[in-house]
């Protein structure tokens, strides 16, 4: 009922089980899902008519092939993977794009935003000034990007502000920062490896994902303020309207997760962690509506809002069909 009123559907990667998930509306108002297998599947980021994927060692673009009216086998959208650049296992997390369409992207593993390159495997176009250097070794486990309305990049998350290899995982618990990427100021401290940070109506809504909260920050005071919490690991969201639709996954098991106020309030709250999906009212923090996910897939990265879109579906490159589906464009 809540995506026939959003006149929405959603989509959301899982890098555990390498796959892509598209949520909608079957004709009579039942879910629809939809998936498609893509290794390491992970940021996303809405074009005009399509989206673009991170992958294990690739960006992949995807264009909507239908037009306004026509369906395909009762979907109202096929997204068909056009364009596939190679940037190595850089393990990119999030994505914007601009009015153009280009990307920028988390080079995690780099510790620097990037674009693609017609001669590399991809374009540093920024660093946190933290950072000395463009080195793989994963420093600070840069990871969370947010752009302004033009799609430039604005705001960055940063589990930590180590410029040393892997020393992001010494600062887990209360070493996050946001960063203001035009002038590399930190304009919050002391989160608990902050992801997906997204701008909407003057203020930064980030996921604390250590504590397990969705709360906003405002650039000017720099203090995070929680709206809700989320008994799980959160990472991956999308705004809409007064809404944000945000990703839980269940904590692993090892020296990345352990140690984290997460687990101690999952505790206190007499619960277990979930793996799903949350729509979470902004006004009012009350988590409205879920999506509750069971079996293999464990750990969501991205989430992400195709407004106008009821039933969409995508090809991928493990069967046949992307040999067959094609379409030309005008002749000239």
């Amino acid at each position: 009922s809540w995506l026939r009123g959003a006149n929405a559907s959603l989509a959301f990667s899982t890098y555990q089980a390498g796959k892509l998930f598209l949520i909608g509306l079957k004709p009579d108002g039942s879910l629809s899902v939809f998936e498609r297998t893509f290794q390491r599947a992970m940021g996303l980021s809405r074009t005009g008519t399509g989206f673009w994927l991170a992958s294990l060692h690739d960006l992949i673009r995807f264009e909507n092939f239908l037009g306004a009216g026509e369906a395909h086998d009762g979907y109202d959208a096929l997204y068909v993977p056009l364009e596939r650049r190679t940037t190595g296992d850089i393990d990119v997390h999030d994505i914007v794009v601009d009015a153009q369409g280009r990307p920028t992207f988390v080079a995690t593993l780099f510790n620097c935003l990037a674009t693609l390159d017609d001669k590399g495997s991809f374009r540093p176009v920024w660093k946190p000034p933290f950072i000395d250097r463009i080195a793989a070794e994963d420093r600070c486990h840069l990871n969370g990007l947010a752009a302004d309305e033009t799609g430039a990049p604005k705001y960055a998350s940063a589990v930590g502000t180590t410029n040393v290899s892997d020393g992001w995982r010494d600062r887990r618990v209360g070493g996050g920062v946001l960063i203001d990427v035009p002038s590399g100021e930190i304009v919050a401290s002391g989160l608990s490896m902050p992801h997906s940070p997204r701008l909407h109506e003057g203020a930064v809504w980030i996921l604390n994902a250590g504590t397990g909260e969705i709360g906003r920050i405002d650039p000017k005071e720099g203090r995070f303020e929680p709206t809700a919490f989320v008994p799980g690991f959160l990472r991956g969201m999308a705004v809409i309207g007064d809404y944000a639709v945000i990703g839980s996954s269940r904590p692993r098991e090892n020296r990345t997760f352990e140690g984290l106020p997460l687990n101690e309030r999952i505790e206190a709250e007499g619960v277990s962690a979930r793996c799903g999906l949350r729509v979470v009212n902004l006004k009012t923090g009350d988590v409205e509506h879920r999506l509750e996910i069971d079996g293999l897939v464990e750990e969501l990265y991205d989430v992400m809002v195709l407004p106008g879109v009821i039933r969409p579906a995508a090809l991928g490159f493990k069967t046949d069909e992307i040999r067959t589906r094609v379409k030309p464009t005008a002749f000239l």
